[in-house]
């Protein structure tokens, strides 16, 4: 078997509202809803994350929300009520690949902007591309570029468990990450504090 690169492990202790939500709307297997635990493990080469996702589902009492397969990248999304289940589920997937929680990438963060006082067409043009919540004209708006992508899970998660913030949009695969928060100026930046305490804590090897 080909060596396969854990580029992120993210376990979520607890999916808040709007973020379950987001990946109910935007996935296409079983949906997810707040409160219950998540894991999301992306890999490189995509095709891998199928074995990876056999392992977690036979292993524990978790459903996936979704399967991403790309020639590149993959990634695996495993939810539940229960922490320890859904823990499980990720950890004993990358045991079979010979891999550990630690073996993951630490994240980059590639941009972070915040926008203050949003003008009213910039937040049209944001509403009619988004998947979450609707920017208003001046609120305040942050977004966030991360390497590897699924470490937007993360940063989004502890966004909302943190702050009044609104979840815009949130892309977690592919080369880059990225996210889109709403809200007023104080917490956008009580948002972003939490992002980057979050992203720092994360344990893993450089690139």
């Amino acid at each position: 078997m080909a060596s396969i690169d854990l580029r992120t492990f993210v376990f979520l202790d607890r999916m808040q509202p709007q973020f379950a939500s987001y990946v109910a709307t935007t996935s296409r297997g079983y949906l997810p809803v707040a409160g219950e635990a998540a894991v999301y493990i992306e890999i490189a080469p995509g095709i891998a994350i199928n074995q990876i996702t056999d392992v977690a589902l036979k292993s524990n009492d978790v459903r996936p929300a979704l399967q991403i397969v790309e020639r590149a990248f993959g990634l695996l999304e495993v939810h539940g009520p229960s922490q320890s289940e859904v823990l499980s589920a990720g950890t004993r997937a990358l045991e079979a690949i010979g891999l550990v929680p630690k073996d993951r990438m630490k994240p980059s963060v590639k941009s972070s902007q915040i926008i203050t006082n949003l003008d009213d067409y910039q937040a049209q043009l944001i509403n009619r591309m988004r998947y979450g919540n609707m920017i208003l004209g001046g609120h305040a708006l942050y977004i966030l570029e991360v390497e590897p992508a699924a470490y937007a899970t993360l940063a989004a998660n502890e966004a909302e468990k943190n702050a009044p913030v609104s979840l815009i949009d949130m892309r977690s695969s592919g080369a880059f990450g990225r996210l889109y928060l709403g809200g007023t100026e104080s917490a956008i930046q009580e948002a972003v504090a939490a992002i980057t305490a979050a992203l720092e804590d994360v344990e893993g090897r450089s690139r």
